[in-house]
């Protein structure tokens, strides 16, 4: 059977679906998004090197209404035409600090008392689904380098290790992927729009 797909009527179908219009979204605009509540996540990019990975988590730190978004080390800044190109305009409504290291980054983190969360394959990590976010609670989600991930002396500073568990054959997902994936998780127990 493989290869082969089976039509599956679920019982709770709509009749008819029908894509939504730019009003079904119920979009706000940059003012409003800027003083609506957020997430109390912060996300922080560990010397993320590719402008078009940057660019997809400043669009993802948009649609889940992320706190901040820290860019560290390698990771390029705003305005950058090559950010733009994935972030769609996101990198003008997310909140984006840069700091010189990842290291200078979370030791101010810890300082305002974040609970910090590296994603990365490392011994006695957790896995996602297994991690459970307390509302009340600040968190940083750190994401590492395309090649070399969160850098060790990153992933020591952290409170929780957490890892997508994976099947396939490469053990590896793309940062922005991961990022997305992990932002999500997040999003499904903190928010409270």
């Amino acid at each position: 059977m493989r290869g082969q797909f089976r039509a599956y009527n679920h019982p709770t179908k709509p009749a008819q679906m029908e894509k939504k219009s730019i009003r079904d979204l119920n979009r706000v605009d940059l003012e409003h998004f800027r003083r609506q509540p957020k997430m109390t996540l912060t996300v922080v990019l560990d010397n993320v090197r590719s402008l078009n990975n940057i660019g997809s988590i400043f669009r993802t730190c948009d649609a889940f209404a992320v706190e901040t978004l820290m860019l560290c080390g390698i990771s390029a800044c705003p305005p950058s035409p090559e950010i733009h190109k994935t972030a769609l305009g996101a990198e003008n409504s997310v909140n984006w600090r840069y700091f010189h290291t990842t290291e200078d980054c979370i030791t101010h983190l810890q300082r305002e008392g974040y609970t910090l969360c590296c994603l990365e394959q490392v011994k006695g990590s957790i896995e996602l689904q297994e991690f459970t976010p307390q509302k009340g609670r600040r968190y940083a989600l750190i994401l590492g380098h395309e090649v070399e991930g969160v850098d060790q002396a990153v992933v020591n500073q952290c409170d929780i290790c957490l890892e997508i568990p994976q099947r396939g054959t490469k053990h590896s997902l793309n940062v922005s992927v991961s990022g997305g994936i992990a932002i999500w998780h997040f999003f499904s127990h903190l928010n409270t729009l």
